[in-house]
């Protein structure tokens, strides 16, 4: 679900400190919104019994809303590395969500919790 190229825990230079890499950043913010979404997308296994969550997909609108809040504010502020995985993490999480919404067994009628507007 991440996008290619970009540094996770896994893929840090070695020379990077355990301060550097335990240090909060706009990426591995961008990143752990993006892990919560995918989390109520049921696509990531608890990690205590292995099991596959249930889909919540209000929880998971509400951290695409909040990403999409997180891109507007920031505009003109990044970099282009952060710039390039707002813009990816929001388009893979947007597709997935249209995704899940197609084949979500919900009701028609079951009216989702209010989200945050960005219009």
């Amino acid at each position: 679900m991440l996008p290619s190229g970009f540094v996770t825990e896994e893929t840090q230079s070695p020379s990077t400190t355990a301060a550097e890499a335990s240090a909060i950043n706009l990426v591995g913010f961008v990143l752990s919104l993006a892990h919560t979404a995918a989390v109520h997308f049921g696509d990531v296994a608890d990690p205590v019994s292995g099991e596959k969550t249930e889909t919540n997909l209000v929880a998971a609108q509400q951290m695409i809303d909040i990403l999409a809040l997180l891109d507007q504010k920031t505009r003109g502020n990044l970099t282009a590395e952060e710039r390039q995985l707002l813009d990816q993490v929001l388009l893979e999480l947007r597709a997935r969500y249209v995704e899940a919404q197609g084949s979500s067994q919900e009701p028609a009628d079951v009216d989702p919790a209010p989200r945050i507007s960005l219009s």
